[in-house]
């Protein structure tokens, strides 16, 4: 019977460095046989019908025709040949160094609607094409890190020159709406005594127990709302944001060196003799991910902060409690005295870091949050033992 064909003639290699590098941890190797050989020529010398297209318009008028063809009795050739226009979406930055995905690709298949590219929070290139085609942003990049720096702007620049990058990038691309990740600790106030926050506060970046963290976070999003109100034209870009409390919960690429991860996997193995006097709302990475796209999705969600957490704190002794019970006999649950860490924050970075936190509880005002995506936040019983059960699997 009578048949239609079609072969692309890869002129972007973009597709094959991607899949090569990226999906199958291969070198990638391309060529190009001879430029001036038409596979459509080729296909008429044998008989067939040989069409050569090189537009969207032309590829669709070539099967139209192939298919009435086909009723003939004939069979058609139809070489496709890739320009930039039928290359996307397999951009240029393909052929960039590909971007080790943590265990992404092992949980997502891909497929056709997802791809990744490598962007420098401290540098402009790559932004501008990296939102081409996009209608939304989230915009996730600020790790967190427990060790407070020699120079607090190490966390601060990239934090804050990040946040304007992507904004600016997503302005000139048209982005409807952005979701911002920030975090509980913009909301502290001072920091030197237990509060309940809401989506109104604010820390005191000038106040003394605010740490480098915590003003990297804060400067970020207020950096954004001041972005998103000096906009001026008649459809202005939409902001949401998300605060969460520290995010614990299963991980997918078994890279325990996280602080979140690091300070569980202590916990569990007894390498942690004493925890802490301080007590916060905790965060599931899978209630977090999910008000991301709830937050996409929503009209109501527009230019408010919302607060991703349990519904009261829970002190660090509960945690382990909870682990100890669980049959993990290693877990200290030892409060270690106030006095102690604030004195070793003199010397030691990390718990220097701690001191907004010692001694103090934040309850949060998570009301905002259930009544606009109709969510109740995951127990704290269950994120704790699927975060161990996840630490477990990966050693």
């Amino acid at each position: 019977p009578a048949i239609t064909m079609v072969i692309f003639r890869n002129y972007q290699w973009g597709a094959e460095k991607r899949n090569t590098t990226l999906w199958f941890d291969d070198n990638f190797v391309g060529t190009e046989l001879d430029p001036e050989l038409s596979y459509a020529k080729v296909a008429d010398a044998c008989g067939l019908k040989g069409v050569a297209v090189r537009t969207i318009e032309e590829t669709t008028a070539a099967i139209k025709q192939s298919c009435e063809d086909q009723k003939k009795g004939i069979t058609t050739f139809i070489e496709v040949i890739l320009n930039q226009e039928l290359g996307e979406p397999f951009r240029r930055d393909a052929m960039k160094k590909p971007v080790k995905i943590a265990g992404i690709k092992k949980e997502v298949d891909p497929k056709d609607d997802l791809e990744f590219c490598e962007l420098d929070l401290l540098s402009n290139e790559g932004w501008d094409d990296a939102m081409k085609g996009c209608e939304f942003l989230l915009h996730v990049a600020s790790p967190f890190i427990i060790i407070e720096p020699k120079d607090e702007n190490e966390y601060i620049r990239p934090a804050v020159d990040g946040t304007i990058r992507a904004l600016k990038a997503a302005k000139k691309a048209g982005i409807k709406r952005v979701v911002l990740t920030s975090s509980m600790v913009s909301m502290l106030e001072d920091a030197d005594k237990s509060i309940e926050i809401n989506f109104e506060s604010w820390s005191n970046v000038n106040a003394k127990n605010v740490g480098a963290y915590a003003k990297s976070k804060t400067l970020a999003e207020q950096a954004a709302w001041d972005f998103i109100r000096a906009q001026t034209d008649a459809k202005p870009m939409e902001l949401s944001v998300v605060n969460p409390g520290p995010v614990y919960g299963p991980t997918l690429s078994g890279d325990l060196s996280g602080a979140s991860m690091g300070m569980f996997k202590q916990i569990m193995s007894g390498k942690m003799p004493m925890v802490p006097r301080s007590a916060i709302n905790m965060s599931d990475v899978r209630d977090v991910a999910k008000i991301h796209v709830l937050a996409l999705e929503n009209e109501n969600a527009n230019g408010k902060r919302f607060i991703v957490a349990t519904e009261k704190a829970h002190k660090f002794q509960e945690i382990a409690q909870h682990i100890k019970s669980n049959g993990y006999d290693k877990v200290s649950t030892r409060l270690a005295p106030n006095f102690l860490l604030n004195f070793i924050g003199n010397f030691d970075r990390e718990a220097r870091s701690m001191k907004a936190f010692i001694g103090k509880t934040y309850d949060g005002d998570i009301s905002l949050t259930m009544e606009t995506f109709n969510w109740k936040p995951i127990s704290l019983e269950k994120t704790v033992m699927d975060t161990v059960k996840s630490i477990e699997s990966f050693v």
